[in-house]
């Protein structure tokens, strides 16, 4: 029997916009019909719900029940020192910035010059932008979506000149509406054989009202590349958060990621990573924060293709109230990835009785000369740990404090540049501060 969903408010506005922004936004010909084919994806598709397996623990139709209104492309004025303040600690990072306010990018805000770094707007409306999205775009109906509504983004060229380890560049994505808007940008980077770059994505607010995000970046690295790829979400927890990484890696490519989230309401965060590359080297890790409502989900998926592949994934949450974390994690190692070593760990530390964690872990394999493995814990506070530290005159609150840090923070010994690593400890001390 087939059961046919009927539309939702939600999924009925969104086609409704569409109609109305469509000619207003960045591009003609070829990108006007690869959006115009986007949405017709989504119109089949509708939002992603528990019926379909990749979303069954994170029901984005029933979650996303109302669609915003579209930010207005043109970027409000924003004041420098307010743009400090809504950073937090990421503004003490030494970085060149790319600074979009509400989804448009603003010069004034952002470096002039980057060195080995070629930059323009996505909102240039490139057809090939949105080529190099194509092969995963049908599979997902929420990248589908980000495509149809992209209004700009950053399309950026690293140059084999870019190897000076410790200058970052940074992304910044900065909400400031005082009435709920959707925003939506996408990202093209690559990065040239033997070149470097260390890529922090921030997602921060001004504003006081939700925003629904879709963000979607695609990072494509040649053959003996390193890549340090951080994103860092600090929204507040009326936000939707909607984020795809999309990653390519060549033949002995590094590859670092990291993934903090520390405010939003309802995250989705997807990877889809390939190393079609010989002897390339993937590590992504993450740290999901979650109070009150909040739902976080992280799901993963990493092909190896080529012999010689390493990948490694950690990912942990801390959960109070009645938050609700998810990890699905999967590794498929093709026939020709022999010598393929892979390992996968997902951990939660349950702080109150009505918390949810699920871990999926899946592994499809299908040569026989590899080493791959995983892993799932989550646990309450340990009572022993607790009485031995209160046993050396630890009050109740402290030993608590203390314990939960050294979980949480534990992940951030992945991210090797030391300012990085500082600036993501602070957030997390703050968010952890706030409740403990």
């Amino acid at each position: 029997m087939i059961v046919t969903l009927m539309k939702t408010e939600a999924e009925e506005a969104l086609a409704r916009q569409f109609a109305a922004v469509a000619s207003s936004l960045p591009g003609t010909g070829v990108a006007a019909a690869r959006r115009a084919a986007a949405m017709d994806r989504f119109r089949e598709t509708g939002l992603p719900h528990r019926r379909i397996e990749e979303f069954k623990y994170s029901d984005v139709r029933s979650a996303l029940k109302t669609a915003f209104a579209p930010a207005d492309v043109q970027a409000p004025i924003v004041d420098a020192n307010a743009i400090e303040a809504a950073l937090g600690p990421v503004a003490s990072l030494d970085a060149d910035r790319l600074v979009f306010v509400d989804g448009a990018f603003v010069q004034s805000l952002s470096s002039s010059e980057i060195a080995g770094v070629t930059f323009r707007r996505f909102a240039t409306g490139q057809p090939t932008d949105d080529a190099a999205f194509s092969a995963i775009a049908g599979a997902n109906p929420l990248l589908a979506l980000n495509e149809a509504f992209a209004s700009d983004g950053a399309v950026i060229s690293v140059d084999g000149a870019r190897k000076l380890a410790g200058r970052l560049l940074v992304i910044l994505y900065l909400h400031t509406a005082r009435e709920p808007r959707r925003v939506t940008t996408r990202n093209l980077i690559e990065v040239a054989a033997n070149a470097r770059i260390d890529l922090v994505e921030v997602h921060a607010r001004i504003g006081t009202a939700a925003v629904q995000t879709s963000t979607a970046t695609r990072l494509v690295a040649g053959d003996g590349a390193e890549v340090a790829h951080i994103k860092i979400d600090r929204e507040i927890s009326a936000a939707t958060h909607l984020s795809l990484w999309d990653l390519e890696l060549g033949a002995a490519t590094v590859y670092r990621g990291f993934q903090l989230t520390a405010g939003a309401g309802f995250v989705r965060n997807d990877i889809v990573a390939r190393l079609p590359g010989a002897d390339a080297k993937f590590d992504v890790s993450g740290l999901m924060l979650g109070r009150g409502d909040d739902h976080v989900d992280t799901t993963l998926v990493v092909d190896h293709i080529a012999t010689g592949c390493e990948s490694r994934e950690l990912f942990k949450a801390v959960l109070d109230d009645r938050a609700r974390a998810v990890f699905q994690g999967k590794v498929i190692v093709a026939p020709e990835a022999q010598k393929t070593d892979g390992k996968q760990m997902s951990q939660a530390l349950l702080l109150a009785d009505d918390v949810e964690f699920y871990s999926k872990p899946e592994l499809e394999i299908y040569a026989d000369d590899v080493a791959c493995g995983h892993g799932a814990t989550a646990a309450e506070l340990d009572e022993s740990m607790l009485f031995y530290l209160r046993s050396r005159g630890i009050g109740l609150a402290e030993a608590r404090s203390l314990l939960i840090e050294s979980f949480a923070l534990e992940t951030l010994e992945k991210i090797e540049n030391d300012d990085i690593r500082a600036v993501a400890r602070s957030v997390v001390i703050t968010w952890l501060g706030a409740d403990l």
